[in-house]
């Protein structure tokens, strides 16, 4: 990690997939460093923030579904905050409390201990809560963002009474910033999940968000081992993977059933390289002498 009081003007930074915060920016010009020449955010990040910015333009305050500690998720309260009052819920669970709030049911007192780590300077809960629109870092489980926006939208209809023809006046539709990317790699998961399998592997950065929500699905139904490369598969009958909860390397003996066809679910995280998911592709197959090569499969494909 270099200080950045150490960067100088010919210095090269790179900003990520997830973004960066406005203040980061700053720090970044002020230095002399040009931004946006290896400005790398996803097209999708900035979808959101620019939805809502559009959104607070109509008076409507932010709800950010996403880990509070995340790059993504501080750049994102970042871009937002400089236009509304923002505020970070975790999950549903914390949905749920913010919707006490909203009701009345929890005091002013008891937002800021939970919330006042969490949400713009001077957020006033009497008002800023009126008109809102929920967004999402996108890398969490889109119907996880899904599931809390229609939540916090049936809380608002309960409390003004409203209907679908007028829920608009306090809650904004943000269906359309959810990345359709994560969101179809999720989908596919679900959906190679409705086949029989004996065990599923998902290939991805330790600290890869959306590939951590990939394990989350699988281990609902399968042993599910997360690792970060073919290198990770030792042999056979040894595999190094990673508890994504309590961000724990372990070594998993036995992990292939004793018989002569083995089912395995396989996925990878988004920015999982090709060339990686094949490897490990080509190092499980070669733990079974009988298997076809990948490299002989995939001339039918062409």
């Amino acid at each position: 990690m270099i200080p950045f009081e150490e960067l100088t003007a010919d210095d090269i930074v790179i900003i990520p997939a997830f973004g960066t915060t406005i203040e980061i920016e700053k720090q970044l010009l002020a230095i002399g460093i040009q931004i946006e020449k290896y400005n790398t955010t996803c097209p999708f990040v900035e979808k959101v923030w620019n939805r809502a910015e559009q959104i607070s333009q109509k008076g409507y305050s932010i709800v950010v579904h996403g880990k509070p500690t995340h790059e993504e998720t501080r750049a994102t309260f970042s871009h937002s905050d400089v236009h509304t009052p923002t505020i970070v819920i975790n999950d549903m669970s914390e949905a749920i409390v913010l919707g006490e709030f909203i009701i009345g049911k929890r005091s002013e007192g008891d937002f800021v201990k939970i919330f006042g780590e969490r949400c713009s300077k001077g957020f006033d809960l009497g008002k800023d809560l009126v008109r809102f629109g929920v967004v999402n870092q996108t890398t969490m489980l889109a119907t996880d963002t899904q599931a809390i926006a229609d939540y916090l939208k049936q809380i608002v209809i309960e409390k003004y009474n409203l209907d679908e023809s007028t829920v608009g006046n306090h809650f904004a539709d943000t269906r359309d910033t959810l990345c359709y990317a994560t969101n179809d790699n999720q989908t596919a998961v679900k959906q190679l999940l409705e086949t029989s399998a004996d065990l599923a592997i998902v290939i991805g950065g330790r600290k890869s968000s959306n590939s951590s929500h990939l394990v989350e699905l699988c281990e609902e139904k399968l042993p599910t081992y997360f690792i970060e490369s073919e290198a990770d598969l030792i042999s056979s009958k040894e595999l190094k993977g990673f508890n994504w909860r309590t961000h724990v390397e372990y070594v998993k003996g036995d992990y292939l059933p004793n018989k002569e066809v083995v089912d395995i679910l396989l996925t990878s995280g988004a920015s999982c390289p090709d060339a990686i998911l094949e490897a490990t592709i080509e190092k499980i197959s070669s733990f079974f002498p009988n298997a076809e090569k990948l490299s002989e499969i995939s001339k039918d494909w062409l």
